[in-house]
């Protein structure tokens, strides 16, 4: 927008011009009406409209954009410090905000939960072999088919590296969890991020192992749950990698 890049002493300029033409104008209509034009007049005259325009063109053409440039910092640094920069997912410190509230609910209003903890299989081979972009493409690419998949009340991010995390946080109304429904639901993820990437004209092999905790039940801290996720999630490696374990206490 112009008006948001004009500099100060342009708006300046441009008030005194818009005055001068509107002070000309009034002017040339008392010379019409009254040749002696009364020096008190002009004086009059030159505080009305300084009075009148100045205020109002001075708030809209440097106070507003500076208001609406300061606002767009605020709102990117907010954006900035809750989301991934690479994928644009959740970051850590809001995953953890939004699990915090999400598991607090489900104890409060006796419903289940789940936590699933996703780590890329053989992705520092493809950094190896194909390089720091192809890793980037393979992370990008798989952020935005967990992205493709989330409904309204669940959440998706990024832990850092190559690990993610979904939160499903209405797995029922009932309060009773039904393993069979959360082993399928790893399965599925398995599924759809087991899947090739392409990359440059390359095929990149990609695999995933998901260890879940489900939450609601107990009274246990965001920490806590995530590192009971991740045990699962080790589980799931050490058994053969691309598959879905369930974490049991």
């Amino acid at each position: 927008m112009i008006i948001n890049s004009l500099t100060t002493k342009q708006v300046v300029i441009r008030i005194i011009a818009i005055v001068s033409l509107v002070e000309f104008l009034v002017m040339s209509v008392f010379a019409v009406i009254d040749n002696d034009v009364n020096p008190f007049v002009i004086a009059t005259v030159d505080i009305i409209l300084l009075a009148a325009l100045s205020t109002p063109l001075i708030f809209f053409l440097v106070i507003t954009p500076f208001v609406k440039a300061r606002d767009d910092a605020l709102d990117q640094l907010s954006y900035q410090a809750i989301t991934d920069p690479l994928t644009k997912l959740s970051n850590r410190r809001s995953i953890y905000t939004k699990l915090e509230t999400f598991m607090a609910s489900a104890v409060r209003h006796k419903f289940r939960g789940a936590i699933f903890l996703l780590d890329l299989d053989g992705f520092k081979f493809i950094n190896d072999a194909y390089g720091h972009d192809s890793g980037d493409a393979v992370l990008v690419e798989i952020a935005n088919r967990l992205r493709s998949r989330v409904r309204v009340d669940e959440v998706v991010g990024r832990l850092g590296g190559d690990e993610f995390i979904l939160v499903i946080n209405h797995l029922d109304a009932n309060g009773d969890i039904n393993r069979n429904m959360v082993s399928h639901i790893g399965e599925e993820l398995v599924t759809l991020l087991s899947q090739p990437v392409y990359f440059n004209d390359k095929k990149l092999p990609i695999s995933v192992s998901i260890g879940v905790r489900v939450f609601g039940h107990d009274e246990i801290d965001v920490g806590s749950a995530i590192k009971d996720a991740d045990i699962a999630m080790y589980r799931a490696k050490v058994a053969g990698k691309g598959q879905c374990v369930v974490f049991e206490g």
